[in-house]
């Protein structure tokens, strides 16, 4: 089990302290070591999340679609992209406990009294031949006379393991490494006890049921609500062409489902249920998505319609079933037809625009980079 917990501090160990732990593709135990994470070298950041557990989007097999990944480590850190093909998804970056001191050993090193075997821990290289340019020429390669990225989230079945969804140790896990309050996990607790023993037997009654228990205390509405768009209806589109730093009102999660048919896709993109509780707030954009790598392939898409991506919204694993609490926080991608755009005039009279562009929990904000 990692040393590590939710909103300590550590540094990043320097560049050559990593090298010597990558074997000649750049990986440790199977995972790159992405070139932008350079710079991050000899830096401070609170621990995010501590990452002994993923999601898999690659192969998802739908019974069991998490992952275990021994040492891994999430600070709140994203991939820019600049070493693969300029991709837009901005993936959280995984750490491997190797790469990071805590920051209490890091000030006994610099002081000269640190452990022994601090500099080569872990190490998988100790003779150093492993260099940044293999680090930067293990991004990609050329096939058929295409260009296939090789990253984090592409070869994420190397480096984690399957992990059964009922195997209790993860989730005492997540509350002793700071991931998930308690309240957290009996929360997530109650609605799977709800939708797995209510909706099985009563489907769409068993969602109404639920909203208007709900609707009693104020709570969020059934996550996983039917797309109204009758068969063969084309869904609506919005070209509001958002740029970063537009601030936007996510549209009603009513008016939502009248964009999207029963399998919940507006011309191709998903509406998951995950989204649901950023209905009705206003963020900023952070920015468009019209780019990015096909985890499974490894090779660069482009959306025909472009969606763009909101500051601090992305899944949270709440009603995510198989996966609960998974601390990837992978960015939600939004259609415009879901969004309205909020006017200069409305952020300055309407008192709902004057937000804190926040919407992570309590348990979030305990690991976000200070």
């Amino acid at each position: 089990m990692s040393r590590l917990h939710a909103g300590e501090w550590v540094e990043v160990r320097s560049k050559q302290e990593i090298l010597r732990t990558l074997d000649k593709q750049g990986r440790l135990d199977g995972m790159p070591f992405m070139p932008q994470m350079f710079e991050y070298c000899g830096k401070r950041f609170r621990v995010y999340k501590r990452a002994h557990k993923t999601c898999d989007t690659i192969a998802w097999n739908w019974a069991s679609p998490g992952r275990s990944l021994a040492e891994g480590i999430h600070l709140d850190l994203r991939c820019d992209g600049k070493a693969y093909g300029g991709c837009q998804a901005a993936c959280l970056i995984f750490w491997k406990e190797q790469w990071l001191n805590p920051v209490a050993q890091a000030e006994s090193s610099a002081a000269g009294s640190a452990p022994a075997d601090s500099a080569s821990r872990g190490s998988s290289n100790a003779d150093g031949r492993c260099t940044e340019g293999d680090v930067l020429k293990a991004t990609c390669a050329t096939h058929q006379n295409e260009t296939v990225y090789s990253c984090q989230a592409t070869r994420l079945l190397e480096y984690t393991k399957p992990l059964p969804w009922w195997q209790v140790s993860q989730y005492v896990e997540d509350y002793v490494s700071g991931n998930a309050s308690l309240w957290r996990i009996v929360r997530g607790a109650i609605y799977l006890c709800y939708y797995y023993g209510t909706l099985s037997k009563l489907g769409g009654p068993g969602g109404w049921i639920y909203d208007q228990f709900q609707s009693l205390w104020g709570g969020l509405p059934f996550p996983r609500h039917r797309g109204k768009l009758k068969s063969g209806e084309p869904a609506p589109v919005a070209t509001l062409n958002l740029q970063p730093g537009d601030i936007v009102r996510v549209k009603s999660y009513e008016e939502i489902l009248r964009t999207i048919g029963k399998d919940n896709k507006n011309r191709g993109m998903s509406f998951d249920g995950e989204m649901m509780p950023f209905c009705g707030k206003t963020y900023r954009v952070r920015n468009r998505v019209e780019r990015f790598i096909d985890e499974k392939t490894g090779k660069m898409k482009t959306l025909r319609t472009p969606a763009v991506i909101l500051d601090n919204v992305f899944c949270q694993a709440r009603y995510s079933e198989h996966r609960m609490f998974c601390p990837r926080s992978i960015f939600s991608w939004w259609r415009e037809i879901w969004l309205e755009r909020v006017s200069h005039a409305q952020q300055q009279t309407d008192p709902a625009t004057r937000w804190t562009n926040n919407t992570m929990s309590a348990d979030d904000m305990a690991g976000a980079k200070h």
